[in-house]
């Protein structure tokens, strides 16, 4: 039998990473993608030293054009894949609706929205075709309801709650699975980046409190992934034990 191929996007780090180091250790080949080159193929280098077979395709889920390139140039076994994990995100600063930067907006919104819609877009066609896919939205906490400073990113997680449901909709007819995970509090690279660098500020979230990781995300989207192909997992809530909502955890002083 085949090994499974998983795309992944945002592979170099946090979650994404956490997804390529589980779906290997369980026998996935894997295409990779990120905006680091020297971090994916590093990744790839481990990744390759465990039998599986990995392809790297560097590009920012932002450039449409470069995005169709890199699809278009998938030849072989590399066409046929089977997990779709759109998982490209991130979220730059906590300013108010009405004082933000719209350009960080722009970063924002291309990414973790109209990137994920036009993966989507160029990948699951095939799937239909072949009658066979998953497709794994990296959603959040944050798709449930607004908090202070975080309106746009809030939204488009919610964003990608309602496309993943509408998605779901479109597929019903076919053999297709969607699944939503909606990860609370992780410790990443994410944190700093909305904190636009500053480390310190990050360490300092998440202070008094076991948040998860990535390869604690990650075992629940390979759960998912590996559930009998009649069961469909829409949708996973996933936070730390002290955590209960977006805006309500315990943090030991």
């Amino acid at each position: 039998m085949k090994n499974k191929i998983v795309f992944i996007t945002g592979a170099t780090s946090g979650i994404g990473e956490g997804c390529a180091r589980k779906f290997a250790a369980m026998g996935s080949d894997l295409i990779l993608n990120g905006r680091n080159t020297e971090k994916l193929e590093s990744l790839k280098q481990e990744l390759s030293a465990q039998g599986v077979d990995v392809l790297t395709l560097p590009f920012d889920v932002r450039d449409r054009n470069a995005m169709r390139k890199a699809v278009e140039s998938l030849s072989g076994k590399w066409k046929n894949i089977d997990v779709l994990i759109n998982n490209a995100g991130l979220v730059i600063g906590l300013d108010k609706e009405f004082e933000g930067n719209l350009d960080e907006w722009d970063i924002v919104i291309d990414t973790n929205i109209k990137g994920l819609l036009a993966m989507t877009r160029m990948i699951v066609p095939g799937m239909v075709e072949r009658k066979c896919g998953h497709i794994i939205n990296i959603g959040s906490i944050a798709g449930e309801a607004a908090y202070p400073g975080g309106s746009v990113y809030c939204a488009t997680k919610a964003a990608v709650k309602a496309l993943s449901d509408g998605l779901r909709i479109d597929l019903v007819d076919t053999p297709l699975r969607v699944t939503n995970i909606k990860p609370g509090m992780v410790e990443t690279n994410f944190t700093v980046v909305r904190y636009r660098g500053d480390k310190k500020r990050a360490d300092e979230f998440y202070k008094g409190i076991h948040v998860l990781n990535g390869d604690d995300v990650a075992e629940v989207v390979y759960f998912a992934a590996s559930a009998p192909a009649h069961v469909q997992i829409a949708e996973v809530l996933v936070m730390p034990t002290n955590q209960a909502t977006g805006t309500i955890s315990y943090k030991k002083s």
